[in-house]
């Protein structure tokens, strides 16, 4: 199926690794003309060349001078902007005992700010491209509260909240804004947490015991079972769909 992707203009950031990757590889053999971002210029520039992406810059989304400058590079290699994926993030396991101040103004610097950062630049973009789209990966702990994952688990709930919001506001210009919240998928994220957590475990032990806690379907997704979703959002046929958040996690999230 055809999505009516080519020749659209847009950022993924955080698109270097994971789903990120994942995201770019498939707009780019939709027809989309794909720029990516990540803090590391090497793997940034690897995976551009890798997935066939136009343009890459090492950027930094928690700066707001570094996203400025990553929005207009990016519009001036493409020639205009039609949609952003937010998905830069990051893991940060903690309790309400163990976070710090610090680690706090960490979290939402990466996981709420940046979704401002990045869409208050790209706005002026999609107005001049007639309307746009715009989708936020987030985490099913939004909405699945885990006191281990606290941090993730407030701040996620706020950018569910930012894109609902932004969503009514910007629906008169014809730009849709979306999110895609995410469960246990195999992502370099989870690959840290493993060494971190429980080093003395095999990788699909580690990953099979947590997936057999939470997760219905009994596993860990992979990243293109979330990309998929994506690409339906930034295309035609999503075309009546604005304001939602969406689950990607097997399942899991004991609510209705």
């Amino acid at each position: 199926m055809r999505l009516g992707l080519e020749g659209r203009r847009g950022l993924v950031t955080g698109g270097s690794k994971g789903l990120g990757e994942a995201i770019a590889r498939e707009l780019v053999s939709e027809g989309a003309r794909v720029a990516i971002c990540s803090r590391n210029e090497q793997e940034v520039t690897a995976t551009a060349e890798e997935v066939g992406a136009e343009y890459s810059q090492a950027a930094d989304v928690t700066d707001p001078e570094q996203v400025r400058d990553l929005i207009a590079r990016t519009a001036e290699a493409l020639g205009g902007i039609d949609f952003l994926v937010n998905n830069a993030g990051g893991a940060h396991p903690g309790t309400f005992e163990t976070l710090s101040d610090e680690d706090w103004v960490a979290d939402l610097d990466v996981k709420l700010f940046s979704l401002i950062r990045c869409s208050r630049e790209v706005l002026p973009h999609l107005r001049a491209a007639g309307g746009g789209r715009i989708v936020n990966i987030g985490a099913v702990y939004s909405r699945y509260p885990d006191p281990t994952f606290f941090a993730t688990s407030v701040n996620r709930a706020a950018g569910n909240s930012f894109t609902k919001t932004l969503a009514l506001e910007v629906a008169k210009d014809n730009i849709l804004v979306n999110g895609v919240n995410v469960g246990f998928v195999i992502t370099p994220q989870w690959e840290n947490i493993h060494r971190r957590r429980a080093p003395e475990l095999t990788r699909d032990e580690f990953f099979d015991r947590f997936a057999a806690q939470e997760v219905p379907l009994g596993r860990f997704g992979l990243p293109d079972e979330v990309s998929g979703l994506v690409s339906f959002l930034l295309s035609d046929r999503a075309s009546y769909i604005t304001g939602a958040s969406i689950d990607v996690a097997g399942g899991m999230g004991k609510y209705v």
